[in-house]
């Protein structure tokens, strides 16, 4: 089970941005298959926001391409979510996920982002 820790949600105005970021118990960042960001809206399905594989292979949900970047730090065991031109419905509880190559699903806490209009 791979430790996740996210940090740096809080309260921004529309078009304002936020870096959230989530760190990794992992030996080794590399050793994690494919990280990503999801997010949960209250109310709503948790859907995912954007994932980054080991090959350095990014995707993004259509609704933040453009103003999101998913990004990490292999010294640091950390990946980032960079938020940039943050609106209203960008409001949820922001959560880290890990898939090592061994297999396994790990969540972090969450971090919660709101974004006053």
């Amino acid at each position: 089970q791979v430790q996740l820790v996210e940090s740096g949600g809080g309260l921004v105005q529309a078009g304002g941005s936020l870096r959230l970021s989530c760190a990794t118990s992992a030996t080794s960042i590399v050793s994690i298959n494919v990280m990503g960001w999801y997010r949960q809206a209250p109310g709503k399905q948790r859907e995912l926001v954007a994932t980054l594989t080991s090959g350095s292979g990014t995707n993004y949900a259509d609704s933040v391409k453009g103003r999101f970047t998913i990004s990490r730090d292999n010294a640091k065991n950390t990946v980032y979510l960079q938020m940039n031109s943050l609106k209203p419905e960008d409001t949820a509880v922001y959560y880290c996920n890990a898939i090592p190559f061994r297999g396994g699903n790990s969540w972090g806490q969450g971090t919660r982002v709101t974004v006053s209009s």
